[in-house]
């Protein structure tokens, strides 16, 4: 058999199980964007700190931080104790969504992650996270479990460093970024609206700063 014809047959098996990556060029998904004229909210923490948003699970505060992004407070979430920390934003629900967020893990053996938690609703959610300790970028849902949609191999996010994930889910569609490179796209119609958040997992110690959300309200 042909090498070429094998190799096609190969990435239409990864792609049927949601783990193939568009390959740049002719074909290649065109990036995902919202209208313009929607509004950003931003979350810097340096002023309002956490004021109306939502823990779900884990320890979450602002903290003073040499180095931060911008200003000098950041949101730390510190609890070791939980599976999945997560808090979530006030902004929302929205149906279409572009989030933005900076994130440095800080420690943890089991796991050194953060991530963007998006179409929350009920403890059901997205979310598409990075982790120090694996060379792979990750868009789960969950739903009384976490489940695995797409997968990226990537360079580790180093620990103690600042990084970027982006995520955009127009309709059905999912696209994410990590450290402005787009790893993901990707096509779920499981959730249609919520709230963004924020997430970490195990024994993870993380920072985050500068949360950015444009997004259109989810029609009721």
């Amino acid at each position: 058999m042909p090498r070429r014809t094998v190799l096609k047959r190969a990435v239409a098996v990864l792609g049927a199980f949601g783990f193939a990556r568009a390959v740049p060029g002719a074909g290649a998904p065109a990036d995902l964007t919202l209208p313009d004229a929607l509004p950003a909210e931003r979350f810097d923490f340096e002023t309002k700190a956490i004021e109306g948003w939502t823990t779900v699970d884990g320890q979450w505060a602002v903290e003073d931080m040499a180095g931060a992004p911008s200003g000098s407070k950041v949101l730390v979430q510190r609890s070791v104790k939980n599976a999945f920390p997560v808090i979530v934003a006030p902004a929302g629900p929205f149906g279409d969504v572009d989030v933005t967020m900076k994130f440095r893990p800080m420690s943890g053996r089991e796991d050194a992650s953060g991530g963007i938690v998006f179409r929350f609703n009920a403890g059901r959610y997205y979310v598409v996270r990075a982790n120090a300790l694996e060379d792979n970028f990750r868009l789960y849902y969950f739903d009384r479990g976490r489940r695995q949609l797409a997968s990226a191999g990537v360079k580790a996010p180093a620990l103690g460093q600042w990084h970027t994930i982006r995520v955009v889910a127009l309709g059905d569609h999912i696209q994410a970024w990590l450290n402005g490179k787009r790893e993901i796209d990707h096509r779920d119609t499981r959730f249609a609206s919520g709230r963004i958040g924020l997430w970490t997992k195990a024994d993870s110690i993380t920072a985050f700063d500068d949360v950015v959300v444009r997004g259109a309200a989810a029609s009721r």
